[in-house]
């Protein structure tokens, strides 16, 4: 456990504090939750209980009814699961931007520390470097996003075979249940007033009520929720892993998991995803080792590079033969030029390319296969190279609900030459890896999957 904790500031803990903060910013869920089984473990020693605190504010970027209602669907099954263990919970709504924004502040003037998620990206990185010099009590970042912590590489890794290597040496050393929850102090004090009570049938009144972007409506095709998520793991357990090495490119045969946006908004880990996996695999004597590569080394490779990149948004993070060769065809002539209108809009001359983009503008989500041929139109049919990055991480942080994530950014970053390796040079992409629509027709059903766009539903 200790593998997995920073301590972000020299505080000394308060001895008039009156509970341990657990602040959920990226995995919210009670189980299988390093961070809040470490804020349990020093509750324990310390005499005292545990408050679970989850907020949701109107001024993240792009917030919108989509990301608050995914959020959402989650906190009354969160609520119900902490209130059986005794720990407290607050969630707090921030509606509009002129309400205070000083929630977190409030909870931890009474607190004796605080424990957070150990995050690379989006708020939580941002809060992990300003807030805990702000505080008089100790601030303990928790890495319970990977399985092997974060902390554990000195250096960004330059591909998946760099460090795939480095994993496997110490995975079984954390490939392991994460600690359960035994607070032994119950919270008995009454929930603050900053406390927002959501339940199923208020959710849709809550969004109607915060200042934010009205017009990007919840997906058609994913539910929040830790339920939501585990009913996800059991389905494609029982019905798509065994056709998972076979037909995972495969979008039309719908055999993934569909739980990224779940380990996106930590209502699921990667360790009881893995740890399921390799169970079920074991006893029905499948072959599961395709999705474990996606979900550790190419998942944790992401991570690594959000970590350790000192930038997410340029292509200044590319390797040096990317860039070079980026540059040397960044003027060259397009036969089509998009705008970004045009491109969010899904009005390109592509049907396949305007699938993609309509199913993350209703589902949002793209099949990670399309999702590769999406990003290589869109370098192919922008004015430039920095333009046709702008539009990527705008579209997926604007809509996708796996965006804002190590996983998305290096992705994107994938498809202009991040943890790959050179190719025959051509125009526009240089020696960047090229992929075509006739290479799609021949490798999947493109007419399927057009066809299934428009058909959606609610698991």
């Amino acid at each position: 456990m200790t593998s997995r904790v920073r301590l972000l500031n020299q505080r000394e803990w308060s001895s008039t504090g009156r509970y341990v903060l657990y602040w959920s910013q990226m995995n919210r869920r009670v189980v299988s939750n390093h961070a809040l089984a470490f804020a349990v473990h020093l509750a324990n020693r310390q005499n005292v209980p545990v408050l679970f605190y989850e907020g949701l504010t109107c001024t993240y970027l792009y917030a919108s009814d989509r990301f608050h209602a995914f959020l959402m669907q989650g906190v009354a099954e969160t609520a119900r699961s902490l209130k059986e263990l005794g720990i407290g919970y607050v969630f707090h709504l921030r509606r509009r931007r002129a309400d205070p924004d000083d929630a977190f502040y409030r909870l931890a003037a009474n607190a004796c520390a605080v424990v957070t998620d150990d995050y690379p990206v989006f708020v939580a990185h941002s809060h992990n470097r300003r807030v805990p010099e702000k505080l008089a009590i100790p601030y303990y970042a928790v890495d319970a996003s990977c399985i092997v912590p974060g902390t554990h590489f000195e250096k960004q890794e330059y591909a998946a075979y760099t460090i795939r290597p480095k994993i496997k040496r110490v995975l079984e050393e954390y490939l392991k249940p994460a600690p359960e929850l035994r607070p032994t102090h119950e919270f008995r004090e009454s929930i603050p007033k900053l406390h927002t009570e959501v339940s199923h049938e208020n959710i849709g009144e809550l969004i109607a009520s915060c200042e934010i972007d009205h017009s990007v409506a919840p997906s058609t095709a994913f539910l929040g929720g830790r339920l939501a998520a585990e009913k996800r793991l059991n389905y494609f357990l029982e019905h798509n892993l065994r056709r998972y090495a076979k037909f995972n490119r495969e979008p039309s045969a719908e055999a993934t998991s569909g739980l990224s946006p779940y380990l996106h908004f930590g209502q699921i880990s990667s360790l009881e995803i893995a740890l399921a996996v390799r169970d079920y695999a074991e006893e029905h004597k499948l072959i599961a080792d395709g999705l474990l590569e996606q979900l550790i080394v190419r998942r944790e490779l992401a991570f690594n590079f959000a970590r350790f990149s000192p930038s997410l948004d340029s292509l200044d993070a590319l390797p040096n033969w990317a860039r070079a060769t980026l540059a040397k065809h960044d003027s060259d002539p397009r036969a089509y030029v998009y705008s970004r209108d045009q491109f969010e809009q899904a009005a390109t001359h592509d049907a396949l390319w305007n699938a993609a983009q309509t199913e993350v503008l209703t589902r949002g989500i793209i099949h990670g296969y399309y999702r590769m041929y999406w990003g290589k139109k869109i370098i192919e049919w922008s004015a430039s190279h920095a333009e046709a990055l702008a539009t990527m991480i705008y579209l997926n942080d604007r809509y996708a609900l796996d965006g804002r994530d190590p996983n998305t950014y290096t992705n994107i970053l994938w498809c202009f030459g991040l943890h790959d390796r050179p190719w025959t040079e051509r125009p526009i992409f240089g020696m960047i890896r090229y992929m075509t629509l006739d290479g799609m027709r021949r490798k999947t059903d493109v007419d399927a999957y057009i066809r299934s766009v428009t058909q959606t539903r609610l698991l």
